[in-house]
């Protein structure tokens, strides 16, 4: 026998009294022939519902079983709920709302809960503290480092040590200020003993010559090349200084004696990638000593040999020079981007034409010949610088470096400033030759 319903009720429980006939005719509600029920899960809060203590084994109550339109009730005792209707529900009374021990507090068989089961009982209530009585926070200033100590990434600035500055570059990339103090050094390295003393130029042309072939063979190291730099570094100066005594007979001679000497130094290494070897050492030897063969030359050409080799190296001089203003100022159509992409026909152009006014003016100053043939040999060292230029960049992409090497601040190395007069040399020499004969 069920319990009078402490909320009010005093009809019996809901599973002491068959389920009346619900007011809408709702097919899936209506109640239908017994059935055994499915056992009782073995744990309270598997999901199912809940074996009702005392009932046979093969009785089952649900969870919550609809009383009618007035009350709810549930599997649990003291659990009535007022309920007006399908879509009203009041809660439970208002005195056993927040109470420990109500219903919402209570174990699935009417046992008060224990504490463990909800911790959140017994936690008092948290409370609004006034705010005017929190200390404020205060921001305290950062230690300073001990004295002849300082931050890291910090450099201090004085009278005797300025601060850092970043280099300025160029649009070009270059360091703008040290690539002219480095050109005016160079210059005068190779003009002054070329007007005051022709043997102190030649030694300047032989140490040049030893430079460039040990940058070359450095360089061609990365791919994997080793050419033997004793024999060339020799050989390129013999072949400088024959061509300086006895001219271009001398000079091809020259060029045999060092490849040969290269060949048999090269067989004490063994025969390891001795093609390659010889290979990169012959490209060595033709591209630097046998082109500033031709430098020493023009040089070698009796009672006007300086000036030969001076209007050579200021129409290279003014095709770079115009170049460069050009391609920095009007530069918009790239001329070789696979190769060097900074160049442009709008500074192939300025090169062309500062050379060749350059040196319309200059040969018919020195030597007396008419502007159209000097505008025409500028043209012709234009072109040639330009295409020398590009073959060393060719050279380095191939290598897969930038500069053949750091020797000189805002040039690269000195390979990078020979390029173009190793390829403008036999050009002059070629071109003087008829333009201005040679007078014995």
């Amino acid at each position: 026998m069920s319990h009078p319903d402490p909320y009010g009720s005093t009809e019996p429980r809901g599973w002491d009294r068959p389920a009346p006939a619900l007011p809408w005719p709702d097919t899936d509600l209506e109640p239908g022939p017994w059935r055994p029920a499915p056992a009782a899960p073995t744990h309270p809060t598997e999901p199912g519902g809940y074996a009702r203590p005392g009932a046979a084994p093969d009785t089952y109550a649900a969870p919550d079983t609809y009383a009618g339109p007035d009350t709810y009730a549930g599997p649990y005792p003291n659990s009535g709920r007022r309920h007006d209707g399908p879509g009203r529900y009041d809660g439970p009374p208002a005195g056993d709302r927040g109470r420990p021990d109500g219903p919402e507090h209570r174990g699935p068989w009417g046992e008060p809960a224990r504490d463990d089961e909800y911790p959140t009982a017994q936690i008092a209530p948290v409370r609004d503290e006034p705010t005017d009585q929190i200390p404020a926070v205060r921001d305290e200033p950062e230690p300073e480092p001990p004295p002849g100590r300082r931050g890291r990434g910090r450099r201090r600035a004085s009278a005797e040590r300025p601060p850092t500055t970043t280099p300025t570059t160029s649009r070009a990339g270059r360091n703008l200020p040290a690539a002219i103090g480095v050109g005016v050094v160079l210059g005068a390295a190779v003009v002054v003993p070329l007007f005051f003393f022709m043997p102190a130029f030649m030694a300047v042309l032989a140490t040049a010559v030893g430079i460039g072939i040990w940058e070359m063979a450095r360089a061609v190291r990365r791919s994997g090349a080793h050419p033997p730099l004793a024999p060339l570094v020799a050989g390129g100066v013999i072949t400088v200084g024959l061509a300086w005594f006895a001219g271009p007979d001398a000079l091809c001679l020259g060029l045999l004696v060092t490849v040969l000497g290269t060949m048999i130094w090269r067989l004490g290494d063994g025969p390891g990638n001795y093609q390659r070897d010889l290979t990169a050492a012959t490209l060595i030897a033709v591209y630097v000593p046998f082109l500033a063969g031709f430098a020493a030359m023009l040089a070698a050409a009796p009672g006007d040999g300086h000036l030969r080799v001076l209007v050579t190296l200021v129409a290279v001089v003014l095709s770079d020079t115009g170049g460069y203003a050009a391609g920095v100022s009007f530069g918009k159509h790239p001329m070789a981007p696979t190769i060097s992409p900074k160049k442009s026909w709008e500074g192939f152009a300025g090169s062309v034409t500062a050379a060749a006014a350059g040196s319309a003016v200059l040969l018919w100053v020195l030597f007396d010949v008419a502007p159209w043939w000097g505008a025409l040999f500028g043209m012709a060292i234009s072109v040639s610088a330009v295409l020398g230029d590009l073959a060393e960049s060719m050279i380095k992409r191939d290598l897969g470096v930038k500069d053949m090497s750091n020797l000189l601040p805002g040039h690269g190395g000195l390979m990078d400033r020979l390029d173009s007069i190793l390829f403008a040399v036999p050009v002059a020499y070629l071109l003087l030759a008829v333009f201005v004969p040679v007078v014995s």
